[in-house]
């Protein structure tokens, strides 16, 4: 594109690449708009003002809202490859002698799957749908108490909260419904939220985020962490180099899941 353009036209244009592609290089950006890098980032600036993108480390991510959330049958059709691959990978993560918490979702459920029929391991879960769906479990499985939320084919609540609350995990894996620089960690239903925060408060090593590469940049209504207070994100390999190194530039890890695994 030779001809210069107005303000705008530029955040027009900038607004166009980020619906297709979700995120930004700056470099990208400033060679595609014949502008500047220091112009760019002051378009970036005024659009993340209005709340239309995030800005990362060398680029932007658009932000998508998630206020409700999705029936569990709906989220099993979403990216089925990528999540079998991420529950692949999460699980080498799990080591005989741990005790493991594993929220509720459709990609942690993945995670249990894939976790060896005699493992010498404790998992502790408010994952209703695991629990039901899967076979041959050798392993300890304890299924929190609580109130049932049957969206998220989980529990949550008072029960759930004083379960967790008399024992420590050494790691913990959380299935997000978004994950953002500037958001952090986020849920739709506050009954979620808290028991994730929970968990996370009695974990005593490193605390794992399993999202596939469609919750980046994605913000919902309740914050559980903000990004560095997580170690790793394992997602899929369809996630943009721009999100990685943001989140290398935050001290997180990002362990790729190949979906031929």
């Amino acid at each position: 594109m030779s001809k210069t353009l107005i303000p705008a036209q530029r955040r027009k244009e900038i607004q166009a690449y980020l619906g297709i592609h979700k995120a930004a290089r700056l470099t990208d950006l400033s060679e595609m708009l014949n502008a500047s890098e220091a112009t760019i980032r002051r378009d970036l600036e005024k659009l993340e003002e209005s709340g239309f993108l995030e800005r990362t480390h060398g680029g932007a991510v658009i932000i998508q809202r998630l206020s409700r959330e999705p029936e569990y049958q709906k989220r099993l059709l979403d990216s089925p490859d990528a999540k079998y691959a991420i529950g692949k990978l999460a699980a080498t993560l799990i080591e005989d002698g741990d005790v493991v918490f594993i929220n509720g979702g459709t990609t942690t459920t993945e995670i249990i799957r894939h976790i060896s029929p005699d493992a010498d391991i404790t998992v502790i879960t408010n994952n209703v749908f695991a629990v039901q769906e899967i076979e041959h479990i050798g392993f300890e499985l304890i299924l929190l108490g609580g109130t049932y939320l049957p969206i998220s084919l989980s529990v949550g609540g008072y029960f759930a909260i004083e379960n967790l609350m008399r024992v420590y995990a050494d790691k913990t894996f959380i299935g997000v419904d978004g994950i953002s620089l500037k958001y952090g960690c986020t849920f739709p239903t506050s009954a979620e939220a808290e028991v994730v925060r929970t968990m996370m408060g009695r974990t005593r090593g490193p605390v794992y985020v399993v999202a596939d590469h469609s919750k980046w940049g994605t913000v919902s209504n309740y914050e559980v962490a903000e990004i560095e207070k997580i170690h790793s994100l394992i997602t899929d390999d369809a996630i943009a180099l721009e999100a990685q190194e943001a989140l290398l530039a935050r001290s997180v890890d990002v362990l790729i899941a190949k979906k031929d695994m």
